[in-house]
């Protein structure tokens, strides 16, 4: 099956999704990612969030040249949720392509990799936030982080939450699911497709007990009332009554410690007691 790349694509107001899908295989089946980045649109400023992965990085640029010379204010911003390569992979084209842009998050270490631009990172924390006019970019707090460094955003004027690896699936293409918000993929098996970013990238999630990360994660789309949730692996969510259930139950059937049991005697690995 072969479409065209159907991004960008605005999956709420001023809020586009970038990037490419990423084919990758698990356990014989082939499944498509992505590695997205968003433009953020205010009134006197954009902001990008994450900046790719290395194979979309002309794409992405292809695509924020598009939207900003369309009469939308000048990109100002760079946030990262953490230092891993889809996700602050670009940060060189992006500090040799916008000079003037700032880079925002726990921006620890990059001043090793960029010290020429040590004067264009500012480091963010919890509550911390920057106002694109109409609209603001809240740094939250990561229930589900990848590294140490991580943090979310939340943007005040779509209440669109970015939590980086924290919602973190595959889709279906031969399905057709590529460009599609979740509600959209009515055949996306969530359990299925959590289950592949479970092993390959976020291993710990298979071994702990999840109910704990879900309730903290419902939590906090209840605090912030989030009506929209952009992550940078998955499909983003758009009805969030529709979706988290079956969010929710994905995630706590790969976090059962019975399943990871059950998991590792399939393999073939001693029997855990």
């Amino acid at each position: 099956m072969d479409i065209e790349n159907p991004l960008p694509r605005e999956i709420a107001r001023g809020v586009f999704w970038l990037g490419d899908c990423l084919e990758q295989f698990h356990k014989g089946k082939s499944y498509h990612s992505y590695n997205a980045a968003f433009l953020l649109c205010g009134d006197d400023a954009s902001m990008l969030i994450e900046t790719g992965h290395p194979k979309d990085f002309p794409a992405i640029e292809r695509q924020m040249i598009e939207l900003l010379t369309a009469d939308r204010p000048p990109l100002k911003y760079l946030f990262v949720t953490h230092q891993e390569t889809p996700h602050s992979g670009g940060l060189g084209r992006v500090f040799q392509n916008w000079p003037d842009i700032t880079v925002h998050g726990d921006v620890a270490d990059y001043h090793l990799a960029f010290p020429q631009h040590a004067d264009r990172l500012v480091s963010m924390e919890v509550g911390d936030e920057i106002d694109l006019g109409g609209r603001k970019l809240v740094a939250v707090e990561p229930v589900i982080r990848d590294l140490r460094t991580t943090l979310w955003g939340f943007d005040t004027g779509a209440n669109c939450l970015f939590p980086g690896d924290g919602l973190a699936y595959s889709h279906y293409h031969q399905d057709g699911h590529c460009g599609l918000v979740a509600e959209e993929a009515t055949s996306l098996d969530l359990e299925d497709v959590l289950a592949v970013f479970a092993e390959r990238a976020l291993y710990w999630t298979t071994t702990t007990d999840m109910r704990i990360y879900v309730d903290q994660l419902e939590a906090l789309l209840d605090e912030l009332g989030v009506e929209t949730i952009a992550p940078t692996h998955g499909l983003p969510v758009t009805d969030l009554a529709l979706t988290m259930p079956k969010v929710r139950d994905g995630l706590i059937a790969e976090g059962d410690p019975e399943l990871s049991v059950r998991h590792i005697s399939n393999v073939d690995q001693p029997e855990v007691t």
